[in-house]
């Protein structure tokens, strides 16, 4: 393939992203919208794939002002100012193609088009063929055989290949004829007038007919009727329309297409970047990822490994020095894994290798392996653990897991995958199994030297290592489940949601689909006529809030059906998913994830079984399907009570909160007595809810717009609410600022362990960004605090089981709740160490308290 220059039409692409992705959808945790970047960088990384330029540029407008503006100073008049949230992401867009290395080129005075047309010019008078990837329609003019224009049709992933012959099929023109047609049609996004009366078909038959514009225009006369005198009428709007809809081919660049050559990536500052977006697109990732023309980087420091057969491993390991780095490819089927290749790597040497080949030579890999003297380096020992438990092997000896230690030291990044780690780290990306145990024995020794210097080597050592260890074992372990009955609720959920459908329909007088927001929209705000909720792009929302708010708006009957719909819907959802993952032992195997929330919080993915609702008779249905399998007897509960407001008691060691727990009764009622000024026996269940919600909720950044919302009262009854509140608890309301404060100093908060959550955007000039950093300062020690103290109470209940030889294992953790399946003869004695180890998991200075309950499912195990 010869030289082909692919040239993309920034603006053009950028505004195609900010309408077609909801701004909404597109945010990173700190405010900052990502829409366009997301919408670009996808369509980039698509076109980098399939077209595979050698050389690529994308163009930019610098201004509206430009020869054409001065020519007519109505030109784009009428465009709007960019939206809200467009700006900033342009300045993202120059980050992102400058770590690709692919050039971003303005002029000032013109258009992107412009330096489009004239790079395209100069590419093919040098041979190259040319690519021009846009929305706007003025470059079909510049199609020629050897310059091509992909142009977005209705979406960001419909595209038209316009060659000279497909301009020609859909307007009967050729290219060199289009800015002649333009000319007569208009252009009412720049604009430019057309000829009233006079629409493409005419415009596209008189430039058929005359041959070009300019011979239309002298030859004017011949035109005959209504359309000649509207023609002659225009003809000075014409001509103007001719010169500013022409495509300049000459601008003086600050660059030649020799400088467009691709490029290696700047793997550092673009891995970065993308993890600062919060990209956790695995497929985009991918993507943009290989279209890196340097492959990933420069290769790791290591020479291809041949695979050593059981003599070579057994002498490697017997001369392998220091800290050893293990890497491996894994296959994984509902949820089974197992080990296709091992590299191991020290400071001298690597070796890789064939579990299925060693035979006989295995026994002292797995011995090594095993052996907690000989210190090991691993990228993510948890999912390590579950592979091997397939070979029957034991990981002991793990002194770092550089998924874990990059979590510590930078929670929130999009991907702790060792390739991405490596490229923001190393500058390369890593993908072989030699060159990724290398980048493990390399990044071990930079997170080992970071966690010191932040404090955070027991976290890791402490907490986040051994709880791999144990995740493991709870995810092969599983949750047995009554599949009949799981089965009978999605019938159940099923026929619920077919009834609210009916009912639904009834009311609306027609059938429609509650799925469907076009539907919606029409029976809501046309059909029957209820209040307009907020816009959106397309219409009014018919979210949950925006049909909670028309529910307590209207009496008419409609939002309440749908949102019964609604939640059935997502209950029968809920169910199926469970049921899908049932395993051949009948037991879910959920996956915890360790790396994923920034505050420490462990997740539940495939399935979720954090999402399932407790505190509704539908949530508690789906829970009696969670039973002890064979061989056990019941299932134990234990929750933390009011964890996070006694840590809030702990930190701010405010004297009304710590009151409030240090007498024994219920904190809330304790607070509401106090803030609200009556005993505690008159405490209404209305006041301990609003004093609740301002616990838990203003310690989160809530305003009084937001407590308004949550308790259903006005704004001006939920400000006093706040002031009475603080002015009670005024040790809360300085522990709060003093937190953003150190915050906005160090540039992070620290739980009780030392855990870190980075803020960078505390001290931004964008006011939305930076107050939603201080919200995210607010609840980021108290949540991450609650994390901490739920996982050592894990490890201590899990070491309590262990060392007493008891059968009763854990299997669940959610939120501030464990779940134990209890065997035989086992429960007081598993009641007692549990309530023991969760109890002292930490010392905070108004204790932690502890519910236990127990029964034949899961739901009968509520206390």
């Amino acid at each position: 393939m010869g030289d082909r220059l692919l040239l993309l039409d920034g603006h053009s692409l950028a505004y195609r992203a900010f309408y077609a992705l909801p701004v909404e959808n597109f945010s990173t945790s700190g405010g900052q919208p990502t829409n366009v970047v997301y919408g670009f960088a996808n369509m980039l990384a698509n076109a980098l794939r399939d077209e595979r330029p050698t050389h690529v540029a994308v163009a930019f407008d610098v201004s509206r002002r430009t020869f054409r503006s001065e020519a007519f100073p109505d030109y784009k008049a009428n465009r709007a100012r960019s939206p809200e949230g467009f700006g900033s992401q342009l300045e993202i867009l120059d980050r992102l193609l400058a770590a690709m290395n692919v050039a971003a080129v303005r002029a000032p005075g013109y258009e992107a088009d412009d330096v489009i047309a004239t790079l395209a010019a100069r590419a093919e008078a040098d041979g190259f063929e040319v690519l021009v990837v846009t929305g706007d329609r003025d470059v079909l003019q510049i199609v020629s055989p050897n310059v091509t224009a992909l142009y977005f049709y209705r979406t960001a992933s419909e595209m038209i290949r316009y060659t000279p012959a497909t301009v020609r099929e859909r307007y009967g023109l050729t290219p060199e004829q289009y800015p002649d047609f333009a000319a007569l049609r208009g252009d009412p996004s720049d604009n430019l007038p057309g000829i009233p009366g006079i629409g493409e078909k005419t415009a596209a038959k008189w430039i058929r007919e005359f041959g070009s514009l300019a011979a239309l225009v002298e030859r004017a006369g011949e035109v005959p009727g209504k359309a000649g005198e509207k023609l002659r009428a225009a003809l000075d709007t014409v001509r103007l329309n001719r010169r500013l809809t022409e495509l300049v081919r000459d601008v003086d660049l600050p660059l030649g297409v020799d400088d467009l050559r691709r490029a290696p990536y700047d793997l550092a500052a673009f891995s970065g970047l993308l993890d600062e977006l919060e990209f956790r697109n695995a497929s985009l990732r991918q993507r943009l990822f290989a279209a890196d023309p340097g492959g990933g980087g420069a290769a790791a420091p290591v020479a291809r490994v041949p695979e050593a057969g059981p003599g070579e491993l057994a002498a490697w390991l017997r001369e392998a020095r220091g800290t050893v780095a293990l890497a491996a490819d894994c296959a994984w089927a509902r949820g089974e894994g197992d080990v296709l290749r091992v590299a191991l790597a020290d400071e001298d040497s690597a070796v890789v290798f064939v579990p299925a080949e060693l035979g006989g030579g295995e026994r002292a890999f797995a011995e090594w392996l095993a052996d907690p003297a000989r210190k090991k380096a691993v990228h993510d020992s948890r999912e390590l653990l579950r592979a091997f438990a397939g070979r029957g092997w034991r990981l002991g000896g793990v002194v770092m897991d550089t998924a874990l230690a990059a979590y510590l030291l930078l929670p929130g990044l999009a991907a702790y995958g060792i390739a991405d780690l490596s490229a923001r780290h190393l500058g390369r990306r890593d993908e072989e199994p030699a060159a990724r145990a290398r980048a493990v024995l390399e990044l071990a020794g930079r997170f080992g030297e970071q966690l010191g210097a932040a404090g955070m080597t027991a976290v890791l050592d402490d907490v986040e290592l051994p709880l791999s260890d144990l995740l493991a074992r709870m995810e092969r372990t599983g949750i047995a489940v009554d599949d009949a009955a799981l089965r009978e609720l999605e019938r159940r959920f099923t026929e619920e949601m077919e009834r609210a459908a009916d009912d639904a329909a009834r009311i609306a007088g027609r059938p429609f689909n509650p799925g469907s927001t076009k539907q919606l929209q029409e029976i809501l705000f046309e059909e029957l006529g209820l209040p307009r909720t907020k816009k959106i792009k397309s219409g009014h929302s018919t979210d949950v809030d925006a049909l909670t708010w028309l529910a307590t708006q209207t009496g008419n009957g409609m939002p309440e059906v749908l949102l019964h719909h609604r939640d059935r819907a997502r209950l029968r959802t809920t169910v199926a998913g469970l049921i899908k993952e049932i395993g051949a032992d009948g037991r879910i195997h959920t996956t915890f994830q360790q790396t994923v929330a920034a505050t420490g919080r462990l997740t539940s993915t495939e399935p979720n079984l954090q999402v399932i609702p407790v505190r509704t008779e539908e949530g508690r249905r789906i829970r009696r399907a969670f039973r002890p399998g064979g061989g056990y007897a019941s299932l134990m509960t234990a929750d933390y009570g009011q964890l996070e407001l006694r840590i809030m008691a702990h930190l701010s060691r405010d004297p009304a909160l710590v009151a409030a727990f240090e007498s024994g009764e219920d904190p809330h009622t304790g607070m509401a007595a106090r803030v609200f000024g009556v005993a505690p026996d008159a405490v209404t269940p209305d006041l301990r809810r609003k004093i609740k919600a301002m616990s838990y909720g203003l310690a989160y950044g809530l305003s009084a717009f937001g407590l308004s919302r949550q308790l259903g009262i006005g704004v001006a009854e939920a400000r006093p609410l706040m002031d009475a509140y603080f002015a009670r608890l005024g040790g809360v309301r300085d522990y709060l600022e003093r937190v953003v404060a150190e915050a906005r100093r160090t540039g992070y908060t620290r739980t009780v362990l030392g855990r870190r959550r980075y803020l960078p955007h505390l001290n931004s000039d964008d006011r939305r960004r930076r107050e939603t950093a201080e919200r995210m300062a607010l609840n980021a020690p108290i949540q991450g605090s609650a994390a901490d103290i739920v996982k050592i109470a894990m490890l201590r209940v899990d070491g309590a089981l262990a060392a007493e030889r008891l059968r009763s294992r854990l299997l669940l953790q959610v939120h501030d709740e464990l779940v134990l399946e209890v065997a035989p003869g086992e429960r007081e004695r598993v009641a007692e160490l549990v309530r023991d180890r969760m109890t002292t998991a930490y010392p905070l200075s108004v204790g932690l308290e502890v519910a236990l309950g127990d029964g034949p499912d899961w739901n009968a195990a509520a206390h």
